[in-house]
């Protein structure tokens, strides 16, 4: 399945728009219409905004967590991202990849932003064998 997303109008807000495309950034996609190394200097940059320490190596631990920081360190991070995609001709991103089942358990601190995105976002009911649907929204 094809996805996109217009690095301009992302249609998010500016925190999900730097994790949402840092993770694509950090991922195995292969797909992806960035290229290894400016996917690489784009996580690099933006690590180096709240870190001293160099980049970790391992894929796994190339993640951000921007709990702690402003809203300033935020926008600092769109701008990184959003000036070295347009550098390289990108203006939409475009990745191919199937939904997959989450790697980890949530952290019990998401629980209660999980649970509200469920009331808010519901998944649309399974059908049965029988083409009767299943409502699967506790109650």
């Amino acid at each position: 399945m094809m996805h996109t997303l217009d690095i301009h109008r992302p249609e998010m807000p500016d925190l999900q728009f730097v994790l949402f495309v840092t993770a694509l950034c950090t991922s195995r996609l292969t797909t992806l219409n960035i290229p290894k190394s400016l996917r690489a200097t784009i996580f690099n940059r933006c690590w180096r905004l709240i870190h001293e320490s160099p980049p970790p190596g391992r894929p796994e631990d190339r993640v951000l967590n921007l709990r702690p920081w402003t809203e300033l360190t935020v926008e600092a991070m769109v701008e990184i991202i959003r000036v070295g995609l347009t550098e390289a001709g990108i203006h939409v991103l475009a990745w191919e990849h199937a939904p997959s089942k989450p790697t980890r358990t949530s952290s019990p601190e998401a629980t209660p932003l999980i649970e509200r995105l469920a009331q808010l976002y519901p998944q649309p009911p399974e059908e049965t064998d029988s083409g009767h649907a299943i409502d699967t929204i506790p109650r």
